[in-house]
Formats: C-alpha cells, structure tokens, sequence
C-alpha cells in the first residue's frame, strides 16, 4: 500500500477554527439569544463524531458539514436550526450518536429535519446513484419540512464544487443527476444562483470540452463586453441619479449552461449570441413604491434605447410559480446589439437569488401560499396509489423546470399551469372528477378540442359529461405530473375491471378443461404467451387478444397445466440482468468496444449514434443487450441518474477499418455551386463515402443534411473542418440521431 502523506495535524486545527469563525460571521443577520451556544455545541459534536474521517481529497471530513452550513447561511439564507442541522447532518449516518442525542441536546425540530436527511442520505451520497422510488421517499419528507431539501441543495453544491478529486466514471453520475434533478428543484424554490452554479458544474463534468471551449470564449471578450457594457449603463445612470433614486446597475454575464442551451436549441453559433450578458438595475424602494418605481425605471431606459415589445416580461404584477419577481425588457444598445435589462427592487432580488428562505424574511410578501400550493401538489402525486416510479420521476422533472402561464376560470380565479397546458390539464387541476368526465372546453367563449394548448390570459370553461371515461391517447394531450397520474390511475382501474371479466372466462375455461385454477398453473399460463402478469393474461382474454378455444392444446398432469408440445418451460427472467451486468463489467470494470467479443452482444444507440473516438458508456438493457451512448447524448442524464447500476465504462478499441454512419448539418447562403463543393469535398476526403446528401433551400438560404461513412470523431471532425470552409457555409454540425 502507498505510504500516506504525513499531515500537520497543527495547520488543520487552525484551519477548522477559521472555518468556524466564517460560518458565525455568515449567520450573524439571523442570530438572537442563546444561538450561538447552539452552533458551538452542533460545531463540537460534529468535529468530535467526524475527528478520525476524511474525505476523498484527503482533507478532514470536518471541512465538509462548515461548508454545508456556510452555504445554508450564506447563500441561502437561512437561520440557526438549518445551520445546526447542516453541521451534524451525517453523524447518525456515519459515527455512534443517535437521533435520541440530538432530540436531547437540541430538540424535537432539530431531530426531525436530521432524521430527513438521513432517511435520504443513503441515496443521495456520492457514492450511490439517485433511484427513483427513494427520490419519492425525499419528496415526502420535504413536504413536511422544505429545510430538510434546502440542506440537501446545500449539500449537494459542496460535493458538486469538491468533485475533482472523484474518479471520472463517479463524477458523471453525480453530475447527470444534479442536471437531472438537484438544478431543476434549486429553480423550483427560486434559487436562481445556486440553480446557476449547479448547472454549470453539471455540464463542466458531463462535458468538459464544451464547458471550457465557452470559459474560455467569455474570457477573451471580457474587455469587449465591459466597455460596451459601461457605455451602456451611462446615460441611464445619470437620469436615475438625477431623479435621486437609489440603486445599483451593473452587467453580469449569462451562465455557460444557458450559452450552451441556446447554442443546443437555437442552433446558432457563440459569435451569434448577443445577449451574453444581462443588464441589471436594483432599486431600493419601499414595498409600496416598488412597482411604480420599476416601471418608471423601465421607461427612462426606453427613452434611451429602443424596446422589442415582444420581449417584454411582466413578472412583477403576476410572479412565476416559484416566487421569482422582476421585469424583463429586451433593448436595442448602442451597437446594434439586443440587450436584456432586468429592474427589480431589493426584496425582489433577494428572493431571486435566496428563493423560498428569504421569504421568512418578507413575511407579509403575499407569496407565501404559493410555497405551500407547491408543496400540496407535491403530496397530491406522492399519494397516487401504484405510480411507477421511474414515470412518476419523470412526470415530476417535466413540471419543476416548467415555465408557467396564467389562466383564469369563468369566475375570474387565476390558475398558474406549466407553459403548453391544454385545456385536460386545466380539467385535472380544477378537480380530478372534473378531468375524468371532460369532453371539451370553452377557451374565450369558443369550443374548443381537450388537446388545445392555453396561452396565458385565456379564460376557459370545462365542458363535461357523465358518459366520459379517460383514453388512452389522452396520455399524448396532457403536460402536468398531476393529469398524467390520475389519467394512467383511470385506465388501470378500467383495464382492472375488464381483466376482471377475462379472469371469469379463463376459469370456466379451465373447469371445461379440467385443469385446476391456481396461481400457479395461471402464471405458467402467462409464462407460456410471454406475458408479464396474470393480470395482463386476463386482460388480453377479455378483449379477444388470446382466443381461448386455442386453451384445447393444455391439460392437466400431476396437478400442472401442460401443453401438448410437452411442459411449460418456465422463463427465469430474475438474474439476467445482473448476469448481463457481470458479464459486461468483467473484471476490469470496463467494457470494451470494437472488439469481436461474441459473449457480449452490444449495440450502437440510435439516438446519438456513437462512433470510435466518441466518450461513451454502455447501458444494459433488459431484451436488446448493451447499448453504447454518446455522453452527451439526450438520453444520457436520465439514464445516468436513475439506472446508474445498469451503466458499464467502455472505451473504444485501436479502431480497425471499419465504417460507422455520422450525420452532418450544413447551413449557410445559397450560393452558385455551393453543392458541388460540398460534395467535392467529401469526395476528395481519403475513406469517406457519402451515403446520401439532400438539401432544401428557401429565399436565399440553405439548409441541407449529409450522411457519410467514416472511421471516428477525429475522421468525421476533419471534415466538419473543411466544409466549413466553403464559401457561404454558415454552421456545421453533427446530427444525434437519424
């Protein structure tokens, strides 16, 4: 074993004591009497549980609870029971002291919020992956307390910020699950800088080349930026100085994640992004003063430059779902180039950037209820009865990013539904009898289908009928958690009660047959038509799907069902997806692709279509072998997230001269033989054959797609090289899928 490197036990002490005093001086805005006492005594507990522990990068375990703590006071905003909590939130995981230890010394509260953090430490340590069924079990103990989910938002942007020093294959789980799930919560109780941060070090591990290759584009326009962005703030300075308000303007630069989102989205390139940065005036105006003064801010920075009407967001007279306050314009400045300025108040800001916590501040803020209007949705899904898991997770992700619209109902109540809600979804929010019956709605007094996408400001009214019951298409028309849930809940019920039927066909059946009904002889009935459940078996009978005068061909010996053919074999599914998982894994905890490995039977993923060269993982799937992703391929976070045991490292051998099909974009000005050098191109490439090439073009602009055969991403990216290099070509890109 490699000898340890020795530690100055000294320097530690000192450097504990300084992390100590930093963490009081961040909770000095909330302490009162007697809190002090409490976050020494949490402090000595903790340093004396964890006084023989380290974490992974060899620094004393100690440095981790501070941190926890220093965020939860810091960036969040909270106070001492949260600060207390954060300290000692692994001891009873990790060291002797009970849950008992802290109710004595600390109290009931105290203990509470420790035991959710533990219930669900377990699943979202560094080492473990987030499975689905245990994040539902975290949902239901923070709709009791949302501390106990703000520590662990805490929590989870320390590790995110220590993770160099985990090994890659971890660092990739972690950060596909903090995208997946930790940004879109932290968004969800309106903590934007940490939401911000999350998703950075999400993408800066999930995919390094991208995150650096912006870093560093934002660092060589800094100067650039900072000058316009001071020419810009100038005249509107001046006249806010003038009027004798009190503010504070200043430019801050968009986050890499979002650079990358709309590069992903919009398809454009970095240098075609003019709005890198956010122009952002904070005034300092009493709460009855506030929204007047915003909007006269508004309209001494239109004097200046130019609004796109479009683009104007009111989020002050009707604030999103999760708090967040502020009004949104977009100008043209002083070069041509659009600008997003954002004017809020104070309070607003630290809402924006603190969430639900600094609510406690502002108490009599008015937007209290919708924390816990959240939260009761939250419980309302949690208590559906036979969700699985992993769609439950997914329903719940589509609805936290959500942006929101505003609807009313014919009585004038607003109602705040995710973006491309349709009148179902309106349905199922009001009531879940209501949602089931619904045969239509009136959107602004016109008839509209159950599948119509409300805007905000639209007024609907449901219409009903007692003959309804839910479709299954109806699926395909909702966007809610909520409306998914009680429609695939309907249909269970249904398919209940007509496998019901089935059932009482099979069984007379049997007694025709003389072959006993028991669960056994039914499952191995099932087992023989490759069906999951005897439910399904019953199911299909009823609706005529298995024909049972085919049921002639069974009979009885010894008490089991047989086929003529000779027995029923039955299939033990239970091992081979642990078998598949050994296998692959090996010894070497690595599978490796390109090799002619017979025993393992992988497959390329249509979705990102992977070739030599690219980072990748292989996922085990239960009937189709191993896949082999991209790592950024779309479905790769959900994957990593939630099924990390069935992810298997691989890595691409020498590749031998075989030919793997990439897709390339190409778009640009049409121009006189742009074609022709395109293909001229391709053609000339050494080993690339071109398998098909189509291109449309529309008032001057192309737009085209090629397909080609080439060996690895060093062979396809050469070539993306060269294309660019034609004449009136705007942007190449490589396609995911095809």
């Amino acid at each position: 074993m490699a000898e340890l490197p020795t530690i100055d036990l000294e320097a530690e002490k000192k450097e504990i004591l300084k992390r100590y005093k930093e963490l009081l001086k961040a909770c000095r805005r909330t302490l009162e009497k007697g809190d002090k006492l409490l976050i020494r005594k949490a402090f000595d507990i903790a340093l004396e549980a964890h006084k023989d522990m380290r974490r992974k990068s060899g620094e004393p375990y100690i440095y981790h609870p501070i941190a926890v703590a220093q965020i939860c006071a810091e960036e969040i905003g909270l106070g001492t029971t949260s600060v207390v909590c954060a300290l000692l939130h692994d001891v009873v995981e990790d060291t002797e002291i009970t849950l008992d230890d802290i109710r004595v010394s600390f109290g009931e509260k105290e203990a509470k919020i420790i035991d959710g953090l533990t219930k669900i430490s377990g699943v979202f340590d560094q080492s473990s992956s987030l499975q689905a069924e245990n994040f539902r079990k975290m949902l239901l103990t923070l709709s009791d307390d949302v501390r106990v989910i703000l520590i662990k938002l805490a929590d989870r942007l320390h590790n995110m910020r220590t993770l160099e020093s985990m090994k890659r294959d971890k660092q990739l789980k972690i950060a596909s699950e903090t995208l997946y799930l930790y940004a879109p919560l932290a968004h969800r109780l309106g903590l934007n800088a940490i939401k911000s941060e999350l998703e950075d070090l999400g993408l800066k591990y999930t995919e390094p080349e991208t995150y650096l290759e912006i870093q560093e584009l934002l660092k060589e326009g800094e100067a650039e930026r900072k000058k316009f962005i001071s020419k810009f703030i100038e005249p509107i300075k001046e006249i806010l100085e003038e009027q004798g308000m009190k503010f504070k303007i200043y430019g801050r630069p968009k986050s890499i994640f979002s650079i990358n989102n709309k590069i992903k989205t919009k398809g454009v390139t970095f240098e075609n992004i003019f709005d890198l940065f956010a122009i952002r005036i904070i005034i300092d105006s009493p709460p009855e003063r506030e929204k007047a003064d915003c909007w006269r801010v508004y309209s001494i920075v239109t004097d200046f430059y130019h609004p796109s009407p479009e683009r104007l967001r009111d989020w002050i007279s009707t604030p999103k779902a999760n708090g967040y306050e502020s009004l949104h314009a977009t100008v043209m400045g002083p070069e041509g180039n659009w600008v997003e300025v954002q004017i809020r108040s104070v309070r607003m800001d630290e809402l924006a950037e603190k969430g639900y916590a600094a609510h406690w501040k502002y108490k009599n803020s008015g937007n209290e209820n919708q924390l816990d209007d959240w939260l009761r949705k939250i419980r309302e899904i949690l208590e559906s009865p036979n969700e699985n898991a992993m769609e439950f997770l997914d329903d719940f992700k589509l609805n936290l990013f959500a942006e929101e619209i505003f609807v009313f109902t014919p009585k004038g109540e607003i109602k705040t539904l995710p973006v491309n809600s349709t009148a179902l979804d309106f349905a199922f929010d009001i009531h879940s009898k209501i949602g089931e019956k619904c045969i239509g709605a009136k959107v602004n007094h016109k008839l509209v289908p159950l599948s119509y996408k409300l805007k905000s400001g639209d007024q609907v009214e449901i219409l009903t009928s007692n003959k309804q019951v839910p479709k299954e298409d109806w699926l395909g028309y909702v966007v809610t958690a909520n409306a998914k849930s009680k429609i695939k809940n309907a249909l269970k019920e249904e398919k209940r009660k007509v496998a019901e039927e089935g059932r009482e066909i099979l069984e007379r059946k049997f007694n025709h047959l003389k072959i006993d009904f028991t669960i056994s002889n039914i499952n191995d009935l099932a087992n023989y038509f490759k069906l999951p459940s005897s439910q399904e078996l019953f199911y299909r009978i009823a609706v005529g799907n298995i024909d049972v005068k085919h049921l002639k061909d069974f009979s009885q010996e010894h008490g089991k069902i047989v086929h003529k053919s000779g027995s029923i074999k039955k299939e033990d599914n239970t091992k081979t997806l642990e078998q598949m998982v050994e296998t692959a894994r090996g010894k070497s905890d690595m599978l490796v692709i390109g090799e002619n490995l017979q025993k393992i039977d992988y497959k390329l993923a249509p979705c990102c279509n992977p070739i030599p060269g690219d980072d990748v993982f292989g996922f085990i799937t239960v009937s189709e072998g191993i896949k082999i992703h991209r790592v950024n391929c779309p479905n790769a976070l959900q994957l990593l997230s939630n099924y990390a045991y069935r992810v298997v490292k691989a890595k691409w051998t020498t590749p031998e001269l075989i030919s793997f099909l990439a897709g390339i974009k190409i778009t640009g000005i049409d121009e006189v033989g742009l074609v022709n050098n395109i293909t001229k191109i391709i053609s000339n490439e050494h080993n690339i054959n071109m398998r098909s090439i189509s291109f449309d073009t529309n008032d001057g602009t192309f737009e085209g797609t090629v397909m080609v055969f080439v060996h690895d991403t060093h062979h396809l990216t050469e070539l993306m090289k060269k294309l660019k290099t034609v004449n009136g070509v705007l942007t190449v890109t490589r396609m995911d899928g095809q």
